[in-house]
């Protein structure tokens, strides 16, 4: 059995409308999804996807001439090929064999995983509409982008007034506290809300000492990123109670053995929309410690790309017994949203960070830079009161003005009064 063919696609899937109001400025070339689809001499079909913009590693370019006439078999485990490409080969050689993927994989230990809602950062109400969507739709967790430039006490309040007893929240700081300083100080301020579940990368997370500081003064699991620092070295100085874990098979793995080793839990954290969801469920299968809700963030497109969607019990979506990666791609979807480019650029903006004092910074910087430049610049943690979102280009002098004045790194701060809505005659 031979390779005979690799096709890849490119689609533009669009967000959910309301993810896309905030999506749209921060990750908007997360749109684009590539499937890989390989076709066996047989005439067996594969499937997968890959984030070309985001995923752990992308199908190559050159991936015809390096797995056409080769056997699938021996291709299985080379995570270098690129997810989409991964993912297929298991789709095609489980359905050769007539087993689901998971059996290529290891040996089964569940047949139902768990898996979050994922939400960017957002001001309270969105979170909780966010939220409160996520819970129609089955789910009992929620990760979200947590971040120091809001005031994350109104934003849980918000969304516990939302959800249904047992909903939990998972923080994602992105090293956004800074240090361990503020980190525990603000930390502690959480207790009163029990149901968030557990915090990750509170600071950057070569910070070892400061790390270990915060796990041994916050009564919440503290997850890191699997490899930095280095897995040895996490394990020996104790500084986190489990991992966030994001690469192909082959590596995850080599993971899932030292984490069940050291009986550490870790959540499989690979975004895509129902493909790639149902390529997790099938890892987490077979891994004893994937016991923590994986992130897949479909949550965010319109479409999952699948005839059948997946649908969530509890929390929970059930492991496909079919073989492959037992699922059916939808081919209305891949006709309507086809495209020629790989890239979306988001609309021109700058972000209005504002306090209840009335005082207000812009930020000319991206998202992405954002989480680099708030902390560098001793800005508040979480102030009460506090939210910054987006301003987009309106074309008027007012922006180019702001505009110009935040450019190569500067920002711009000034008094703004809050302007009182009209009132009804």
């Amino acid at each position: 059995m031979k390779i005979k063919s690799v096709e890849l696609i490119h689609l533009d899937v669009p967000f959910t409308t309301h993810t896309n109001q905030h999506m749209k400025y921060w990750l908007p070339h997360w749109r684009i999804i590539q499937l890989c689809k390989i076709t066996l001499s047989d005439g067996t079909v594969g499937w997968g996807e890959t984030i070309p913009n985001y995923t752990w590693a992308k199908v190559p370019d050159d991936i015809a001439d390096r797995i056409v006439g080769r056997s699938p078999g021996e291709l299985l485990w080379d995570d270098a090929l690129g997810a989409g490409l991964q993912q297929a080969l298991f789709d095609a050689v489980g359905k050769v064999l007539g087993t689901p993927a998971y059996n290529l994989l290891g040996t089964k230990v569940r047949e139902w995983c768990p898996l979050s809602w994922w939400a960017m950062d957002m001001p309270a109400k969105d979170w909780a509409r966010q939220c409160s969507n996520a819970a129609k739709q089955g789910y009992m967790t929620a990760k979200l982008k947590a971040r120091t430039w809001y005031d994350l006490h109104a934003c849980f309040k918000a969304i516990f007034k939302v959800v249904p007893p047992g909903f939990k929240l998972d923080l994602d700081f992105n090293a956004t506290l800074g240090n361990a300083a503020s980190a525990i100080e603000f930390l502690d301020t959480l207790k009163e809300f029990e149901r968030i579940a557990m915090i990750e990368t509170p600071i950057p997370q070569g910070d070892v000492a400061g790390n270990a500081q915060i796990r041994n003064q916050i009564p919440r699991p503290v997850a890191m990123h699997y490899g930095s620092p280095p897995i040895m070295t996490t394990l020996q100085e104790d500084v986190a109670d489990g991992f966030v874990v994001c690469a192909g098979a082959y590596n995850i793995m080599k993971q899932s053995a030292v984490t069940n080793e050291a009986n550490k839990p870790f959540w499989l954290q690979l975004v895509g929309t129902g493909i790639t969801t149902t390529w997790a469920a099938h890892l987490g299968a077979v891994c004893p410690q994937a016991k923590w809700p994986a992130i897949t963030c479909m949550n965010i497109w319109k479409t999952q790309l699948l005839a059948e969607p997946i649908k969530l019990r509890g929390g929970y979506y059930r492991v496909p017994e079919t073989p492959g990666l037992g699922l059916e791609i939808e081919p209305k979807a891949i006709e309507k949203y086809q495209v020629d480019y790989s890239w979306v650029d988001p609309p021109r903006h700058v972000y209005r960070y504002a306090r209840a004092s009335g005082e207000v910074t812009y930020y000319g910087s991206s998202k992405q830079s954002l989480h680099n430049d708030y902390p560098r610049d001793a800005m508040p943690v979480c102030e009460p009161g506090s939210e910054c979102v987006p301003v987009e280009d309106d074309g008027s002098r007012a922006f180019a003005q702001i505009w110009d004045a935040v450019q190569h790194g500067h920002t711009l701060r000034r008094v703004e009064k809050k302007k009182r809505p009209r009132e009804k005659k």
